[in-house]
Protein backbone atom coordinates (compact mmCIF):
# COMPACT_ATOMS: atom_id res chain seq x y z
CA UNK A 1 0.00 0.00 0.00
CA UNK A 2 2.78 2.52 0.63
CA UNK A 3 4.82 1.61 -3.10
CA UNK A 4 7.26 0.07 -1.05
CA UNK A 5 9.98 -1.53 -3.24
CA UNK A 6 11.34 -4.96 -3.63
CA UNK A 7 14.63 -3.71 -4.34
CA UNK A 8 15.47 -3.38 -0.62
CA UNK A 9 14.05 -6.46 0.42
CA UNK A 10 15.71 -9.38 1.79
CA UNK A 11 13.26 -12.80 2.06
CA UNK A 12 15.18 -14.60 5.05
CA UNK A 13 13.51 -17.94 6.20
CA UNK A 14 14.02 -20.09 9.84
CA UNK A 15 17.55 -21.35 9.71
CA UNK A 16 18.87 -18.65 7.00
CA UNK A 17 22.10 -16.61 8.26
CA UNK A 18 23.12 -13.79 7.17
CA UNK A 19 25.97 -10.68 8.06
CA UNK A 20 25.28 -7.18 8.48
CA UNK A 21 28.33 -5.77 9.18
CA UNK A 22 30.12 -6.91 11.99
CA UNK A 23 27.17 -9.09 13.25
CA UNK A 24 25.73 -12.66 11.90
CA UNK A 25 21.87 -12.93 12.42
CA UNK A 26 20.81 -16.57 12.51
CA UNK A 27 16.77 -16.77 12.43
CA UNK A 28 15.34 -19.27 14.49
CA UNK A 29 11.83 -20.52 14.32
CA UNK A 30 9.29 -19.49 17.26
CA UNK A 31 5.09 -20.36 17.52
CA UNK A 32 3.08 -16.99 17.70
CA UNK A 33 0.30 -15.93 15.88
CA UNK A 34 1.08 -14.84 12.72
CA UNK A 35 2.90 -17.36 10.48
CA UNK A 36 6.86 -17.34 10.17
CA UNK A 37 7.62 -15.71 13.44
CA UNK A 38 11.38 -16.13 14.03
CA UNK A 39 14.22 -15.19 17.45
CA UNK A 40 17.27 -13.85 15.89
CA UNK A 41 20.44 -14.79 17.24
CA UNK A 42 23.05 -11.59 16.61
CA UNK A 43 26.72 -13.13 17.05
CA UNK A 44 28.78 -9.47 18.01
CA UNK A 45 32.30 -9.13 18.57
CA UNK A 46 31.79 -9.35 22.29
CA UNK A 47 29.06 -12.48 22.06
CA UNK A 48 25.84 -13.50 21.10
CA UNK A 49 22.42 -11.65 21.99
CA UNK A 50 19.14 -13.32 21.62
CA UNK A 51 16.04 -11.53 20.76
CA UNK A 52 12.50 -14.06 20.78
CA UNK A 53 10.66 -11.32 19.17
CA UNK A 54 6.98 -12.30 19.63
CA UNK A 55 6.70 -16.15 21.14
CA UNK A 56 5.05 -18.82 22.78
CA UNK A 57 5.89 -21.93 23.09
CA UNK A 58 2.79 -24.45 20.95
CA UNK A 59 3.67 -28.20 20.98
CA UNK A 60 0.63 -28.84 18.61
CA UNK A 61 0.94 -25.82 16.41
CA UNK A 62 -1.81 -25.19 13.40
CA UNK A 63 0.72 -25.37 10.58
CA UNK A 64 2.75 -28.15 12.36
CA UNK A 65 5.69 -25.71 12.55
CA UNK A 66 7.12 -26.59 16.41
CA UNK A 67 9.31 -24.14 17.89
CA UNK A 68 13.22 -24.90 17.24
CA UNK A 69 14.06 -25.94 20.98
CA UNK A 70 17.32 -27.26 19.47
CA UNK A 71 19.15 -24.38 18.47
CA UNK A 72 18.00 -21.92 21.26
CA UNK A 73 20.33 -24.73 23.48
CA UNK A 74 22.70 -25.42 21.27
CA UNK A 75 23.41 -21.53 21.65
CA UNK A 76 22.55 -21.98 25.42
CA UNK A 77 25.79 -24.54 25.64
CA UNK A 78 27.71 -22.28 23.50
CA UNK A 79 27.03 -19.29 25.82
CA UNK A 80 25.22 -16.40 25.43
CA UNK A 81 25.98 -12.57 26.92
CA UNK A 82 22.34 -10.88 26.93
CA UNK A 83 18.75 -12.12 26.12
CA UNK A 84 15.80 -9.98 25.18
CA UNK A 85 13.03 -11.94 25.52
CA UNK A 86 8.88 -11.13 25.38
CA UNK A 87 7.32 -10.11 28.91
CA UNK A 88 3.55 -9.82 27.05
CA UNK A 89 2.19 -12.44 29.26
CA UNK A 90 4.82 -12.23 32.63
CA UNK A 91 2.09 -11.71 34.60
CA UNK A 92 0.22 -14.69 34.00
CA UNK A 93 1.15 -18.07 35.42
CA UNK A 94 1.43 -21.56 33.64
CA UNK A 95 1.21 -22.12 30.21
CA UNK A 96 -0.54 -20.50 27.03
CA UNK A 97 -2.88 -22.80 25.49
CA UNK A 98 -2.18 -24.19 21.85
CA UNK A 99 -3.77 -22.66 19.53
CA UNK A 100 -5.75 -26.16 18.50
CA UNK A 101 -7.52 -25.27 21.29
CA UNK A 102 -9.31 -22.70 19.53
CA UNK A 103 -10.26 -25.12 16.54
CA UNK A 104 -11.83 -27.19 19.15
CA UNK A 105 -14.23 -24.55 20.52
CA UNK A 106 -14.93 -23.39 17.23
CA UNK A 107 -16.40 -26.86 16.27
CA UNK A 108 -18.79 -26.68 19.67
CA UNK A 109 -19.81 -22.97 17.93
CA UNK A 110 -20.56 -24.30 14.52
CA UNK A 111 -22.33 -27.57 15.79
CA UNK A 112 -24.82 -25.39 17.76
CA UNK A 113 -25.56 -22.08 15.54
CA UNK A 114 -28.43 -22.40 13.47
CA UNK A 115 -28.44 -19.31 12.00
CA UNK A 116 -25.35 -17.18 10.18
CA UNK A 117 -21.92 -17.63 11.99
CA UNK A 118 -19.99 -13.96 11.98
CA UNK A 119 -16.36 -14.67 13.49
CA UNK A 120 -14.05 -11.31 13.71
CA UNK A 121 -10.75 -11.85 14.64
CA UNK A 122 -7.30 -9.91 13.84
CA UNK A 123 -6.45 -10.19 10.04
CA UNK A 124 -2.68 -11.19 10.56
CA UNK A 125 -4.24 -14.20 12.92
CA UNK A 126 -3.84 -16.49 9.58
CA UNK A 127 -3.75 -19.79 11.62
CA UNK A 128 -7.12 -18.62 13.39
CA UNK A 129 -8.61 -17.94 9.70
CA UNK A 130 -7.64 -21.36 8.55
CA UNK A 131 -9.39 -23.21 11.51
CA UNK A 132 -12.51 -21.00 11.10
CA UNK A 133 -12.40 -22.37 7.35
CA UNK A 134 -11.79 -26.41 8.51
CA UNK A 135 -14.65 -25.90 10.41
CA UNK A 136 -16.79 -24.31 8.14
CA UNK A 137 -16.01 -27.21 5.47
CA UNK A 138 -16.88 -29.88 8.41
CA UNK A 139 -19.98 -27.97 8.77
CA UNK A 140 -20.78 -27.48 4.65
CA UNK A 141 -20.77 -23.77 4.71
CA UNK A 142 -19.41 -20.98 2.52
CA UNK A 143 -16.63 -18.54 3.94
CA UNK A 144 -16.94 -15.18 3.02
CA UNK A 145 -14.20 -12.35 4.17
CA UNK A 146 -15.29 -8.73 4.57
CA UNK A 147 -12.79 -6.14 6.28
CA UNK A 148 -9.85 -4.28 4.17
CA UNK A 149 -6.97 -5.40 5.87
CA UNK A 150 -8.79 -9.19 6.36
CA UNK A 151 -9.73 -9.07 2.43
CA UNK A 152 -5.97 -8.18 1.91
CA UNK A 153 -4.20 -11.07 4.13
CA UNK A 154 -6.62 -13.79 2.67
CA UNK A 155 -5.86 -13.55 -0.35
CA UNK A 156 -2.12 -12.88 -0.38
CA UNK A 157 -1.99 -15.88 2.82
CA UNK A 158 -3.64 -18.05 -0.15
CA UNK A 159 -1.23 -17.14 -2.88
CA UNK A 160 1.63 -18.08 -1.28
CA UNK A 161 0.15 -21.07 0.02
CA UNK A 162 -0.05 -20.20 4.18
CA UNK A 163 -3.78 -20.13 3.79
CA UNK A 164 -5.60 -23.39 2.39
CA UNK A 165 -9.01 -23.18 0.74
CA UNK A 166 -10.85 -26.07 -0.94
CA UNK A 167 -12.43 -25.06 -3.96
CA UNK A 168 -15.72 -23.31 -4.17
CA UNK A 169 -15.51 -22.82 0.02
CA UNK A 170 -14.75 -19.13 -0.19
CA UNK A 171 -17.52 -16.98 -1.68
CA UNK A 172 -17.61 -13.19 -2.14
CA UNK A 173 -19.75 -11.03 0.52
CA UNK A 174 -22.68 -10.34 -2.25
CA UNK A 175 -23.34 -13.62 -3.37
CA UNK A 176 -24.17 -14.84 0.90
CA UNK A 177 -27.56 -13.94 -0.22
CA UNK A 178 -27.77 -16.97 -2.60
CA UNK A 179 -27.53 -18.84 0.51
CA UNK A 180 -29.42 -19.88 3.48
CA UNK A 181 -28.00 -18.31 6.53
CA UNK A 182 -27.05 -21.77 8.26
CA UNK A 183 -24.89 -22.57 5.18
CA UNK A 184 -22.60 -18.93 5.38
CA UNK A 185 -19.61 -17.97 8.15
CA UNK A 186 -18.00 -14.54 7.49
CA UNK A 187 -14.99 -13.91 8.48
CA UNK A 188 -14.95 -10.10 9.44
CA UNK A 189 -12.28 -7.34 10.75
CA UNK A 190 -13.43 -5.58 14.43
CA UNK A 191 -12.29 -7.30 17.34
CA UNK A 192 -11.38 -4.16 18.66
CA UNK A 193 -14.17 -2.33 18.36
CA UNK A 194 -12.44 0.14 15.77
CA UNK A 195 -14.99 2.71 15.27
CA UNK A 196 -14.57 2.58 11.42
CA UNK A 197 -14.19 -1.56 11.32
CA UNK A 198 -16.60 -3.80 9.79
CA UNK A 199 -18.24 -5.73 12.89
CA UNK A 200 -18.72 -2.01 14.13
CA UNK A 201 -20.34 -0.92 11.45
CA UNK A 202 -22.83 -3.82 11.78
CA UNK A 203 -23.39 -3.55 15.24
CA UNK A 204 -24.51 0.01 14.20
CA UNK A 205 -26.68 -0.85 11.90
CA UNK A 206 -24.40 1.13 9.28
CA UNK A 207 -22.87 -1.72 6.91
CA UNK A 208 -23.59 -1.17 3.61
CA UNK A 209 -23.53 -5.09 2.45
CA UNK A 210 -24.07 -6.91 6.06
CA UNK A 211 -27.12 -6.46 8.37
CA UNK A 212 -27.16 -8.43 11.96
CA UNK A 213 -29.85 -10.27 11.83
CA UNK A 214 -31.75 -12.09 15.31
CA UNK A 215 -30.27 -15.71 15.66
CA UNK A 216 -27.08 -14.72 14.26
CA UNK A 217 -24.09 -16.44 16.59
CA UNK A 218 -21.28 -13.57 16.83
CA UNK A 219 -17.99 -14.94 17.79
CA UNK A 220 -15.29 -12.33 19.12
CA UNK A 221 -12.06 -14.20 18.97
CA UNK A 222 -9.77 -11.85 20.30
CA UNK A 223 -9.05 -10.24 23.72
CA UNK A 224 -9.77 -6.45 23.95
CA UNK A 225 -5.63 -4.87 23.96
CA UNK A 226 -5.70 -2.83 26.93
CA UNK A 227 -7.76 0.49 25.99
CA UNK A 228 -9.81 -0.41 23.79
CA UNK A 229 -12.02 -2.48 26.60
CA UNK A 230 -15.10 -0.13 26.33
CA UNK A 231 -14.73 -0.24 22.18
CA UNK A 232 -15.36 -3.65 22.38
CA UNK A 233 -18.31 -3.88 25.45
CA UNK A 234 -20.45 -0.67 23.14
CA UNK A 235 -19.77 -3.17 19.98
CA UNK A 236 -20.85 -6.36 21.54
CA UNK A 237 -24.43 -4.37 23.56
CA UNK A 238 -25.37 -3.21 20.42
CA UNK A 239 -25.04 -6.51 18.70
CA UNK A 240 -27.30 -8.10 21.42
CA UNK A 241 -29.74 -5.25 20.98
CA UNK A 242 -29.86 -6.47 16.95
CA UNK A 243 -30.50 -9.93 18.56
CA UNK A 244 -27.43 -12.09 17.93
CA UNK A 245 -25.68 -14.06 20.43
CA UNK A 246 -22.18 -12.94 21.33
CA UNK A 247 -19.19 -15.44 22.40
CA UNK A 248 -16.79 -13.54 23.54
CA UNK A 249 -15.13 -14.19 27.01
CA UNK A 250 -11.48 -15.55 26.42
CA UNK A 251 -12.91 -18.22 28.95
CA UNK A 252 -15.21 -19.67 26.66
CA UNK A 253 -11.86 -21.03 24.69
CA UNK A 254 -12.43 -18.69 21.54
CA UNK A 255 -9.40 -17.14 21.63
CA UNK A 256 -5.83 -18.25 22.86
CA UNK A 257 -2.62 -15.07 23.72
CA UNK A 258 0.46 -15.86 20.85
CA UNK A 259 2.68 -14.79 23.89
CA UNK A 260 4.44 -17.36 26.30
CA UNK A 261 3.36 -17.26 30.09
CA UNK A 262 5.54 -17.56 33.42
CA UNK A 263 6.54 -21.60 32.44
CA UNK A 264 7.06 -21.05 29.11
CA UNK A 265 9.15 -17.68 29.81
CA UNK A 266 11.17 -19.90 32.24
CA UNK A 267 11.99 -22.59 30.23
CA UNK A 268 13.03 -20.06 27.29
CA UNK A 269 15.56 -18.76 30.08
CA UNK A 270 16.97 -22.59 31.09
CA UNK A 271 17.45 -23.33 27.72
CA UNK A 272 19.22 -20.16 26.86
CA UNK A 273 21.38 -19.61 29.93
CA UNK A 274 22.17 -15.74 29.32
CA UNK A 275 24.50 -13.38 31.95
CA UNK A 276 22.49 -10.54 31.08
CA UNK A 277 19.01 -10.11 30.38
CA UNK A 278 16.75 -7.24 29.35
CA UNK A 279 12.72 -7.55 29.29
CA UNK A 280 11.51 -6.40 26.16
CA UNK A 281 7.72 -6.11 24.34
CA UNK A 282 5.04 -5.05 27.32
CA UNK A 283 3.97 -2.25 29.51
CA UNK A 284 6.82 -1.60 32.45
CA UNK A 285 4.49 -3.68 34.43
CA UNK A 286 5.08 -6.67 32.88
CA UNK A 287 8.81 -5.74 32.01
CA UNK A 288 9.25 -5.69 36.12
CA UNK A 289 7.28 -9.22 36.60
CA UNK A 290 9.69 -10.31 34.08
CA UNK A 291 12.81 -9.30 35.94
CA UNK A 292 11.53 -10.93 38.93
CA UNK A 293 10.36 -14.05 37.06
CA UNK A 294 14.34 -14.18 35.93
CA UNK A 295 15.76 -13.13 39.87
CA UNK A 296 13.96 -16.38 40.67
CA UNK A 297 15.28 -18.05 38.50
CA UNK A 298 19.45 -17.56 40.19
CA UNK A 299 19.73 -14.33 38.17
CA UNK A 300 21.47 -11.88 39.84
CA UNK A 301 19.80 -8.26 40.28
CA UNK A 302 22.79 -6.02 38.78
CA UNK A 303 22.63 -8.87 35.49
CA UNK A 304 19.08 -7.32 34.67
CA UNK A 305 17.87 -4.18 33.24
CA UNK A 306 14.81 -2.45 32.25
CA UNK A 307 14.77 0.11 29.39
CA UNK A 308 12.15 2.17 28.65
CA UNK A 309 11.27 3.85 25.13
CA UNK A 310 14.29 6.51 24.31
CA UNK A 311 16.83 4.98 26.94
CA UNK A 312 20.76 3.49 25.73
CA UNK A 313 21.68 0.00 26.89
CA UNK A 314 24.92 0.08 27.33
CA UNK A 315 26.59 -3.95 26.92
CA UNK A 316 30.29 -4.85 27.76
CA UNK A 317 31.38 -8.31 28.36
CA UNK A 318 31.04 -7.62 32.22
CA UNK A 319 27.98 -5.13 32.39
CA UNK A 320 24.92 -3.99 31.41
CA UNK A 321 23.89 -0.81 32.19
CA UNK A 322 21.26 2.42 30.97
CA UNK A 323 23.45 5.33 29.49
CA UNK A 324 21.43 8.00 29.00
CA UNK A 325 18.26 8.43 26.28
CA UNK A 326 17.52 9.98 22.75
CA UNK A 327 14.26 11.36 21.85
CA UNK A 328 11.56 8.70 21.23
CA UNK A 329 7.84 7.96 21.25
CA UNK A 330 5.51 9.72 19.42
CA UNK A 331 6.19 12.62 16.82
CA UNK A 332 3.61 14.77 15.85
CA UNK A 333 2.65 15.79 11.97
CA UNK A 334 0.77 19.35 12.05
CA UNK A 335 0.14 19.96 8.21
CA UNK A 336 4.04 20.82 6.67
CA UNK A 337 5.74 20.74 10.12
CA UNK A 338 6.61 17.50 11.42
CA UNK A 339 7.69 16.94 15.41
CA UNK A 340 7.69 20.80 15.38
CA UNK A 341 4.64 20.80 17.85
CA UNK A 342 5.97 20.39 20.59
CA UNK A 343 4.29 20.54 24.62
CA UNK A 344 4.08 24.20 25.11
CA UNK A 345 2.10 24.97 21.25
CA UNK A 346 -0.31 21.45 22.62
CA UNK A 347 -0.70 23.14 26.07
CA UNK A 348 -2.17 26.50 24.61
CA UNK A 349 -4.06 24.73 22.10
CA UNK A 350 -6.16 22.81 25.00
CA UNK A 351 -6.33 25.92 26.56
CA UNK A 352 -7.91 27.85 23.94
CA UNK A 353 -9.92 24.83 23.29
CA UNK A 354 -11.22 24.70 26.65
CA UNK A 355 -10.90 28.64 27.92
CA UNK A 356 -10.73 30.60 24.62
CA UNK A 357 -9.00 34.39 24.30
CA UNK A 358 -8.89 37.56 25.03
CA UNK A 359 -6.82 40.16 23.07
CA UNK A 360 -6.76 43.65 24.89
CA UNK A 361 -5.11 46.41 22.70
CA UNK A 362 -4.48 49.74 23.94
CA UNK A 363 -2.38 52.78 22.39
CA UNK A 364 0.13 54.44 24.64
CA UNK A 365 2.03 57.52 24.04
CA UNK A 366 5.66 57.03 23.91
CA UNK A 367 7.07 59.69 26.04
CA UNK A 368 4.60 60.54 28.75
CA UNK A 369 3.28 56.51 28.62
CA UNK A 370 0.03 57.85 28.67
CA UNK A 371 -2.67 56.12 27.39
CA UNK A 372 -4.03 57.62 23.90
CA UNK A 373 -6.76 55.00 23.01
CA UNK A 374 -8.37 52.06 24.79
CA UNK A 375 -8.32 49.64 26.49
CA UNK A 376 -10.52 47.57 23.50
CA UNK A 377 -11.36 44.17 23.91
CA UNK A 378 -11.88 40.96 21.73
CA UNK A 379 -12.91 37.70 22.89
CA UNK A 380 -13.62 34.64 21.12
CA UNK A 381 -14.42 31.08 22.19
CA UNK A 382 -14.52 32.90 26.08
CA UNK A 383 -18.06 34.44 26.72
CA UNK A 384 -20.49 35.71 24.00
CA UNK A 385 -20.07 39.06 24.04
CA UNK A 386 -23.26 40.52 23.26
CA UNK A 387 -25.18 38.41 26.17
CA UNK A 388 -21.95 39.55 28.68
CA UNK A 389 -21.61 43.47 27.71
CA UNK A 390 -22.02 43.90 31.83
CA UNK A 391 -18.63 41.27 32.32
CA UNK A 392 -16.89 43.03 29.51
CA UNK A 393 -17.65 46.46 30.81
CA UNK A 394 -16.32 44.87 34.32
CA UNK A 395 -13.16 43.94 32.63
CA UNK A 396 -12.60 46.58 30.47
CA UNK A 397 -12.32 48.69 34.12
CA UNK A 398 -10.17 46.49 35.35
CA UNK A 399 -7.66 46.99 31.94
CA UNK A 400 -8.11 50.43 32.76
CA UNK A 401 -6.89 50.60 36.46
CA UNK A 402 -3.78 47.96 35.74
CA UNK A 403 -2.52 50.87 33.14
CA UNK A 404 -3.51 53.70 35.92
CA UNK A 405 -1.61 52.03 38.27
CA UNK A 406 1.43 50.98 35.64
CA UNK A 407 1.35 54.60 35.10
CA UNK A 408 1.06 56.30 38.49
CA UNK A 409 4.31 54.01 39.45
CA UNK A 410 6.32 55.33 36.16
CA UNK A 411 6.21 51.75 34.74
CA UNK A 412 7.23 52.46 30.91
CA UNK A 413 9.06 47.97 30.17
CA UNK A 414 5.81 46.87 27.82
CA UNK A 415 6.66 43.91 29.22
CA UNK A 416 5.92 44.80 32.75
CA UNK A 417 3.04 46.58 31.60
CA UNK A 418 1.34 43.63 29.28
CA UNK A 419 1.94 41.03 32.88
CA UNK A 420 0.27 43.75 34.87
CA UNK A 421 -2.73 43.63 32.66
CA UNK A 422 -2.66 40.00 31.95
CA UNK A 423 -2.39 39.25 35.96
CA UNK A 424 -5.07 41.33 36.69
CA UNK A 425 -7.43 40.67 34.21
CA UNK A 426 -7.36 37.22 34.79
CA UNK A 427 -7.62 37.01 38.35
CA UNK A 428 -10.77 39.44 37.49
CA UNK A 429 -12.29 37.01 35.13
CA UNK A 430 -11.37 33.60 37.03
CA UNK A 431 -13.41 35.04 40.18
CA UNK A 432 -16.12 35.81 38.38
CA UNK A 433 -16.60 32.56 35.70
CA UNK A 434 -13.92 29.92 37.38
CA UNK A 435 -12.33 30.39 33.53
CA UNK A 436 -9.15 31.12 32.74
CA UNK A 437 -9.16 32.78 29.06
CA UNK A 438 -5.76 32.59 27.19
CA UNK A 439 -4.80 36.43 27.88
CA UNK A 440 -3.00 38.61 25.14
CA UNK A 441 -2.10 42.10 25.56
CA UNK A 442 -1.60 43.81 22.60
CA UNK A 443 0.31 47.62 23.21
CA UNK A 444 1.04 49.97 20.35
CA UNK A 445 2.87 53.25 20.55
CA UNK A 446 2.96 56.93 18.87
Amino acid sequence: ENGVGNENLHVVKPGDKINAGAFKLDFIRVNHSIPDAVAIAITTPIGVIIHTGDFKIDHTPVDGQVMEFNKFAEYGDRGVLCLLADSTNAERPGFTPSEKMVGQTFDEEFRYAKHRIIVATFSSNVHRIQQVVDTAVKYDRKVAVIGRSMVNVVNIAKELGYLKVPEGVLIDIDETHNYTPEKVVIITTGSQGEPMSALTRMAMNDHKKVDIMPGDTVIISATPIPGNEKLVSRTIDHLYKLGADVIYEKSNGVHVSGHASQEEIKMMHNLVRPRFFMPVHGEYRHLVKHANLAKSLGMPADHIVIGENGSVIELTKSSITINGKVPAGKVLVDGLGVGDVGNIVLRDRRQLSQDGIMIVVVTIDKESCHVVSGPDIVSRGFVYVREAEDLMDEARDKVQAALDRCEENNVSEWSAIKSTVRDSLGRFLFERTRRRPMILPIIMEI
